[in-house]
């Protein structure tokens, strides 16, 4: 019925813009604005007439927003409806605060039970402040049972306004006294964009960018303050790594603090030439000669892609790691009856070169339905640096050191999506808290790797089985065209025997992923996000590229092709 009445409502919007095709073919003399108000016109009879005449009774609201949903799909990702109840979440994004305890959660079923986890109090939250800690179930709030809820009831139920009393009630395993009640104050929330920074490879000063929220651009900036005090910094990194993006006018204050005031860094253009907005550095830099780079990766979107792609065109930063996401698309908000908002796309943006890094063409498809892409590797138009450089439109920002990414192997992934990692270290933390050292010193040790080996239980680890499915069907069809005898069926038995999977041995052969992902969980419990990132920089191929390059000051002027200082002759007058 759900389904029916989505594709009903759907059909209502499909039949209205057929109608507005209609009467702009029968009628050239009317307008876009009458064809409009026709179409709404048929889509609200239709709408009566089904809900006055149809079989069963309709949800009007969802269908509705069912119909509404239906019609922005089909425009771009990124232009959305908000209904009055997730505003509050939507704003959460943007400010970077709320009331609320301070933490993520993690909904999961374990034996058929469904529960809510805390997986990450931020620090000094209340929640954090309290005692909460990643990896408690929580089974009450306000003496209400929560055995039913869901992740989404629990958040809304945690959340309220500042200075208000709540009652939490967790089981936390592992622990002799599992039952613990916790009672607080909720506080206005205020999400930290820049979790860590400080020093790290000797001579670098390293800021972790997570957001671009109303905080980031002065984080940063106090980050950056702060590191060039001290005498070991000699270069500044700025990591934007599956940073997704936000606030325009925070990455606009970011770049300005490496170049000088009143440089152009970015174009945005509407429908029209009366839309086109420029923005420029409107401070006065920090630091316009200090050796910068940035690193990016495929989760750096929007905003981060305007800093990291002003900074390089600007001929002003070296951008390591792996093309960005590609995302060139403005949205703004405008507001709706009944506290409802509409996210829309207003514009494509430009970054200084005069290039737009919009990947996907979602003005068009392709034969099968899918998005064409804004240009292919032979139809890219070429740009340039401020210092001449070639670069190229469409399909991200391409970094000039490149760092490919670590490749998800299926075990990883089977551990990550049912938490052995996450299980692993709550366990470990409770018997061992006053043994893990701080973040620069920790690792996985082998005594603390064989621990979680042993932690596994082999009966219950899923694997993903794809080769033994594709194999089995292999045999199906093998059989269905008279392939099988006794030489073939021998030879699927021994390919079959040697695609089973033996844990032990996977577990050994990804041992440097699988620590990446205890360390990170085992710091969170202690050290927070903050500690995640100190601890996962001690390892990282990104800045190992960073220091080779900034340690040859020849390799960062040849890639930024900054002109060679004239020097004093050391000729004679004769």
């Amino acid at each position: 019925m759900k389904k029916m009445l989505k594709n009903l409502a759907w059909v209502c919007v499909v039949l209205s813009l057929t109608a507005a095709v209609a009467f702009a073919d029968t009628d050239k003399a009317v307008n876009d604005d009458t064809a409009v108000a026709r179409s709404l016109d048929i889509f609200n009879s239709l709408y009566k007439e089904l809900n006055t005449f149809y079989v069963d009774t309709i949800d009007a609201q969802k269908s509705i927003e069912n119909a509404i949903n239906a019609m922005l799909d089909e425009i771009d990702p990124y232009t959305e409806y908000i209904p009055a109840k997730e505003t509050d979440e939507f704003m959460t994004i943007s400010t970077g605060e709320y009331g609320g305890i301070g933490s993520y959660l993690l909904e999961r079923t374990i034996n058929g039970k469904k529960g809510v986890y805390i997986s990450g109090p931020y620090e000094g939250s209340p929640a954090a402040r309290a005692g909460l800690r990643s990896g408690d179930r929580i089974i009450m709030i306000d003496g209400d049972s929560t055995a039913s809820w869901s992740s989404d009831q629990v958040s809304k139920h945690l959340k309220g306004q500042a200075n208000t009393h709540l009652t939490v009630t967790v089981v936390r395993p592992w622990d002799e006294d599992s039952i613990k009640t916790f009672s607080f104050n909720r506080e206005t929330i205020s999400v930290n964009p820049v979790p860590y920074y400080g020093v790290t490879r000797d001579n670098i000063g390293y800021i972790a960018l997570t957001t671009f929220n109303e905080k980031s651009a002065q984080q940063v900036r106090d980050a950056l303050i702060e590191l060039k005090k001290d005498p070991r910094v000699k270069n500044i990194v700025l990591d934007l790594r599956s940073n997704g993006g936000g606030i325009v006018e925070g990455a606009i204050q970011i770049v300005g603090y490496f170049v000088p005031k009143g440089t152009q860094v970015l174009v945005m253009r509407g429908r029209d030439k009366s839309s086109e907005r420029t923005y420029k550095t409107t401070v006065d830099p920090i630091d316009t000669d200090i050796p910068l780079a940035v690193l990016i990766d495929g989760g750096s979107a929007s905003a981060s892609e305007i800093t990291a792609g002003a900074l390089q065109d600007l001929d002003r930063a070296v951008i390591i790691g792996s093309r960005s996401f590609g995302k060139g698309l403005v949205q703004s908000t405008r507001q709706l009856p009944y506290d409802g908002m509409l996210k829309v796309t207003i514009a494509k943006y430009y970054i200084p070169s005069g290039r737009l890094i919009q990947e996907v063409d979602y003005g068009n498809r392709n034969d099968d339905g899918t998005f064409k892409k804004t240009t292919t590797d032979s139809t890219a138009r070429v740009f340039h640096t401020a210092h001449g450089r070639e670069v190229r439109e469409g399909g991200g920002i391409m970094p000039d050191i490149k760092v490919e990414p670590r490749e998800l192997k299926r075990v990883v992934y089977n551990i990550m999506r049912d938490h052995w990692d996450f299980d692993f270290a709550t366990k470990y933390v409770a018997q061992h808290a006053k043994d893990i050292p701080n973040p620069a010193d920790f690792q996985v040790t082998d005594e603390i790797f064989n621990e979680f080996k042993a932690f596994i239980n082999p009966e219950k680890f899923e694997y993903d089985k794809v080769c033994e499915q594709q194999l089995a069907a292999l045999r199906k069809t093998a059989t269905a065209e008279g392939y099988m005898n006794d030489s073939t069926t021998a030879l699927f038995d021994r390919l079959e025997a040697l695609l089973k999977h033996d844990l032990d041995h996977d577990l050994d052969l990804h041992r440097r992923d699988i620590s990446y992902l205890l360390g990170q969980e085992i710091m969170d419990r202690l050290y927070y996000q903050r500690g995640q990132v100190q601890n996962a920089i001690k390892d990282d191929e990104y800045l190992d590229a960073a220091k080779k390059m900034f340690d040859n000051s020849d390799e960062y002027q040849r890639i930024l092709n900054i002109p060679a200082k004239k020097g004093k002759s050391n000729k004679k007058k004769k």
